[in-house]
């Protein structure tokens, strides 16, 4: 087997071999134009053989296209495009290939009977514009751009498309809209005694593993190690496997679990089937208004989770991973410090010796003007 990390130069660009986290061979492409430079993983690539056709042709196409003479696009309308891509992209890559048909048909309606090259930043502009006006969120509108710019990432490297016209359309900010919802030691209290037994035991789940609501509901006690105080985190939103550490107070309710149900599949259940539990939105919902607590949505304990380990000094990394997310600047938006944490990093600055010291000439010229104002 070729080298892992390797890379092959030639003429014309160079072939390199990648070795991802999960062991997976990716293999890339790199090579120059007259306005830029470019960078692409080769899809379904197994060989270097593989790859250094894809490169060949590449830099051919874009020798043609930098003299006119572009190889001819495979003409296609939106939503002809819309099923390729789900058939052949969504369906296989991702666990939430529904919401892309949902999306995809909310994008025929605008863009479905135009062909791929006939797609501009204005007409992107335009949906935006009609998406707000319709009181949706820009957070729902930035989804169906992404969605939108991976379709036509997809075109350009199937040959149905030159060029990606959602690159030239800034998403909008999400920090504006993010909303910042802590739970507080004094609320958690009042939480959970306002929980239904089956739902305590989630809350508390949430609260010190940081796992999505999906995550623990599907939670199977093969994936839990009680003698390691491991939890195996397996059908993630990245679809990348990751390991959370059990705590003392988990560790004991996960115990009381195990004796209560640690014959079934599924750590938590339906009280009334004893079958999995799918949905928890009636039951918290109903607890919040006991606690009398307002605002606070179930993915707000994985906001309180990061929060309280910032709080407490650990670093964005391995919150980062405990969370499992790929990059930091995602971690950031569910790390909030409080007034008081803000207070304490800046009273932090101060030097007890320094700030004594700096203080005393300007004491000692105050009391020397008021001597000689007295004399």
């Amino acid at each position: 087997m070729s080298p892992k990390g390797k890379t092959w130069n030639y003429p014309f660009g160079s072939v390199s071999l990648r070795l991802g986290e999960s062991g997976k061979e990716s293999w890339y492409i790199y090579y120059r134009t007259d306005r830029m430079r470019v960078r692409k993983v080769v899809r379904l690539a197994q060989s270097r053989a593989d790859a250094l056709k894809v490169l060949q042709i590449e830099v051919a196409d874009a020798f043609r296209g930098q003299y006119g003479f572009k190889r001819g696009e495979k003409k296609v309308r939106f939503d002809e495009f819309g099923k390729i891509y789900i058939e052949n992209y969504a369906k296989l890559n991702k666990r939430s290939w529904k919401d892309d048909v949902f999306t995809v048909d909310l994008l025929n309606k605008s863009f479905g009977t135009m062909l791929l090259q006939e797609n501009n930043p204005l007409d992107i502009e335009k949906f935006r514009s009609k998406r707000l006006s319709e009181g949706v969120s820009k957070l729902r509108v930035n989804r169906n751009l992404a969605i939108m710019k991976k379709m036509f990432n997809l075109a350009i490297d199937w040959g149905y498309a030159q060029a990606n016209p959602v690159r030239r359309v800034r998403f909008f900010s999400e920090y504006e809209n993010l909303k910042e919802r802590v739970l507080t030691s004094e609320e958690e209290t009042r939480l959970l005694a306002a929980c239904a037994p089956y739902l305590k035991s989630i809350v508390i789940t949430a609260l010190n593993t940081g796992m999505r609501r999906g995550e623990v509901l599907g939670l199977k006690w093969s994936q839990i190690s009680l003698p390691q105080r491991l939890i195996r985190v397996e059908r993630t939103k990245s679809g990348k496997v990751r390991f959370i550490p059990i705590n003392d107070f988990l560790f004991h309710e996960f115990q009381r679990l195990a004796r209560a149900n640690g014959s079934a599949e599924y750590v938590f259940l339906n009280p009334r089937n004893r079958k999995r539990l799918v949905d928890t939105s009636t039951g918290f919902d109903t607890a919040n208004k006991r606690a009398h607590i307002t605002g606070l949505r179930f993915h707000d304990l994985r906001h309180t989770f990061a929060s309280r380990l910032v709080a407490r000094g650990v670093d964005l990394i391995t919150v980062k991973d405990l969370l499992g997310h790929h990059s930091v600047i995602t971690t950031q938006r569910y790390t909030h410090s409080n007034a008081d944490q803000k207070r304490r990093a800046v009273q932090a600055l101060i030097i007890p010796e320094a700030s004594a010291s700096a203080l005393v000439p300007s004491v000692s010229r105050q009391s020397m003007s008021s001597h000689l104002m007295d004399s």
